[in-house]
């Protein structure tokens, strides 16, 4: 053993000590709530989510005639294929609502402020990202959903002034639904979506690192300590979480798997077209609107909360100690709860 250490030793030259030095950052004690240490669980899904998708990548072909069949070899014959898959459709929905809670916990908590709206806008990107990848994940299976989904979401890109046409081609790879929609759908979806996401995750670890993490003091909290170790403590609380949500989804793949709708057929549209849960919203803001109104309001919306940071730091320094951003946030919140619960309830 004393061999081996000196091998690698003289061959990576790093101390024990400077790797303890490099990764035992002191954690803030108010990190111990999980609330407040969201961000590790979108992390951890992703991770299962690229692990899932390479393996059923190895069976999928994107194509009109090819993708629902080969989706259906996955659930029905592959050996354990239908875990696979159920558990990727499982983590997209979880990792979903955690991205979110997590943008919420550091909305509410005024963790964007100074200096840490970069940050901010770097969540924002991931929180986008999450959503398109989402849509072009239930694209691919090319059931009634995928193929009405997709063309629903075309016509909405096209409602936008100026740019819509171009936005349409570049999401059909064409004018309309063809033969090359799915492999464009596939490149976003397996290739695109998590290089961007991997690249935004880099960036908001590192400014984590750069800033620090914002630190809250709460009554209870009488311990003298007001830090404690990333390695092993913070460790061994992300690997728990990371046990138990493995725990969930195996029970929610198990107990309700990923099924296969009807396969699409362009000439039959169907009399119901629900998109997943995290779009109920947006869905239903476009029926309350014209399209091009839906979709400009609904852009400029997501403009606002990207540059909120900027905008909450003009109220303050105006209305010093204002608090706006509670009022704005609570608003939103629900209203976008009653638009997802109308959207959910509502006959068709």
């Amino acid at each position: 053993m004393s061999r081996l250490r000196d091998f690698f030793s003289e061959r990576v030259p790093v101390s024990p000590e400077t790797m303890r030095e490099l990764t035992n950052e002191p954690v803030p004690n108010h990190l111990k709530r999980w609330w407040f240490a969201l961000g590790g669980t979108p992390a951890y899904l992703f991770i299962i989510m690229i692990v899932t998708g390479i393996l059923l990548a190895c069976y999928y072909q994107p194509g009109p005639t090819t993708a629902y069949q080969s989706v259906r070899y996955i659930t029905e014959e592959v050996a354990f294929g239908w875990y696979i898959r159920s558990l990727h459709k499982w983590s997209a929905t979880f990792m979903v609502a955690g991205v979110i809670l997590h943008q919420l916990r550091v909305f509410f908590t005024g963790a964007y402020r100074r200096p840490r709206e970069l940050n901010w806008m770097i969540g924002m990107g991931l929180l986008v990202s999450t959503l398109v990848g989402g849509f072009t994940g239930y694209s691919l299976v090319y059931e009634q959903l995928s193929f009405w989904g997709a063309t629903v979401a075309s016509n909405i890109a096209d409602s936008v002034p100026v740019l819509g046409g171009f936005l349409k081609r570049m999401l059909l790879a064409g004018e309309s639904y063809n033969q090359h929609t799915l492999s464009r759908f596939f490149v976003i979806h397996a290739a695109l979506m998590p290089t961007l996401m991997v690249l935004l995750l880099v960036l908001h670890i590192a400014m984590v690192r750069m800033h620090g993490v914002t630190e809250f003091r709460f009554p209870d909290d009488t311990s003298e300590k007001r830090y404690f170790n990333f390695v092993p403590d913070h460790l061994f609380s992300e690997i728990i979480v990371g046990l138990l949500l493995m725990i969930v989804l195996s029970t929610l793949a198990v107990a309700l798997p990923a099924e296969m709708g009807p396969m699409a057929d362009p000439l039959t549209t169907p009399e119901v077209i629900k998109p997943e849960w995290y779009f109920y919203v947006s869905f239903r803001w476009l029926k309350l609107f014209p399209a091009t109104v839906a979709v400009l309001s609904m852009g400029f919306i997501v403009f606002l909360f990207f540059l909120w940071p900027l905008i909450d730091g003009l109220i303050r320094r105006r209305w010093p100690g204002s608090e706006a951003s509670m009022y704005v946030g609570a608003v939103t919140v629900l209203t976008i709860i009653a638009l997802t619960v109308w959207e959910a309830v509502v006959a068709h």
